[in-house]
């Protein structure tokens, strides 16, 4: 089948936070984290199909639902998950704030790996959390882990959480198998339980393959909650539809508790059926997608190489949002997304967004006709070969 993901889809004026949050004019955004694609037309037609039914009302979330969930971890990564691991939720950072409630106190310790998505920050400032980071380890463009400090920090008795970003935001590492046993074994020796967010598992590029962290052992699935969704995937970030799973019968407990407690536990009808309709029919739209946003990395790192020579693209391995170091300009992150947004009218992510190990970063998201992204990286050459 066919798949126009050069198609140009108008979303202004739709509500669109991507879009209709920017200033007014011809501003193109490059930023927040959803795509510029219709998403598959099996979700289309499955929904099309529910609202035709006429009635809306509270919705169970039916056993295909976790069906579809099981089937899609087993084929896509081999993974074997159990249907009662499994707790239906609105989305990510809702489950991940619910999680972080149900098991540490205020004033204890969650280690985070900066730079490293923002929410993270956010939620556990929320939750009145201690944030320990454990920043990322940077040579010439790649990333990798400080495992060494990682020990030193999970020693502290005050710390009960590691939150995992794999793969990784905004790095685009996706950890090996090596690199996560490690991890699993520190956190394991330590008593500190990892929260595994894994919404971009399914955007995998190229020759690399996603691990999940519950699959490195019984002992450390124990030790583990998951968090994924297909709306990074699919594109419905809008329809507020996730899950988590863990092998551990009292994380389930606890955070359910709180999941009830904030009345968070019921799915709207759209978000089951988009969700079925996803992992039971969309496959074959996403390896198409997976081709075209590799493609569209590939092009925006040769561009950048010809173009922009001072800035170096970190490699992609998962995700469709690109870390591009651009600290030879000498030039804070904050300052230059905003001289590219006021002086060339594209938006962009400071690094600094994720934490102080982000400074003199942009991010750049790519999901987006061909032709949109040239438009884009017209528009940072101007910007950025004039710093």
């Amino acid at each position: 089948m066919e798949f126009n993901f050069d198609e140009i889809v108008n979303r202004k004026n739709t509500n669109a936070f991507k879009w209709d949050a920017l200033p007014p004019g011809d501003v193109l955004p490059m930023w927040v984290a959803d795509m510029d694609f219709k998403t598959a037309s099996a979700i289309i037609q499955a929904l099309s199909d529910r609202v035709a039914h006429g009635v809306f009302g509270y919705t169970q979330t039916p056993p295909q639902f976790y069906n579809a969930i099981t089937n899609w971890w087993q084929k896509r990564h081999g993974f074997t998950i159990q249907q009662d691991w499994i707790v239906p939720v609105m989305g990510v950072i809702p489950a991940l704030s619910a999680i972080v409630r149900a098991l540490t106190q205020k004033g204890d310790k969650v280690i985070i790996q900066p730079p490293v998505y923002n929410h993270f920050y956010i939620t556990l400032a929320n939750c009145g959390c201690e944030i320990v980071e454990n920043n990322l380890l940077y040579n010439h463009g790649d990333y990798s882990l400080d495992l060494n400090d990682l020990e030193n920090q999970a020693f502290n008795p005050d710390v009960k959480l590691l939150i995992l970003s794999n793969p990784h935001n905004p790095a685009g590492r996706v950890w090996t198998r090596e690199e996560l046993q490690q991890v699993a074994a520190i956190c394991l020796k330590h008593n500190v339980i990892v929260i595994s967010d894994e919404i971009h598992s399914d955007l995998v590029l190229d020759t690399n393959t996603h691990i999940p962290f519950a699959s490195l052992g019984e002992e450390h699935s124990q030790n583990s909650i998951t968090l994924a969704s297909p709306t990074k995937t699919f594109n419905l970030a809008g329809l507020q539809v996730g899950y988590l799973f863990t092998q551990n019968s009292a994380f389930i407990k606890a955070v359910n508790t709180i999941l009830v407690m904030q009345e968070i536990e019921m799915l709207s009808p759209f978000a089951v059926e988009a969700l079925i309709a996803a992992y039971t029919q969309g496959e074959e739209w996403l390896e198409a997608l997976k081709t075209y946003l590799y493609d569209n990395y590939l092009y925006l790192k040769e561009f950048v190489a010809q173009n922009i020579p001072a800035v170096t693209v970190a490699p992609l391995q998962g995700t469709y949002l690109v870390w591009v170091d651009c600290s030879a300009l000498q030039k804070t992150s904050v300052s230059l997304a905003e001289d590219l947004l006021q002086n060339n009218n594209l938006k962009v992510n400071a690094g600094t967004m994720y934490g102080a190990a982000g400074e003199g970063f942009i991010r750049i998201n790519i999901a987006c006709p061909r032709a949109q992204l040239k438009k884009g990286l017209m528009r940072l050459k101007a910007g950025l070969t004039l710093q």
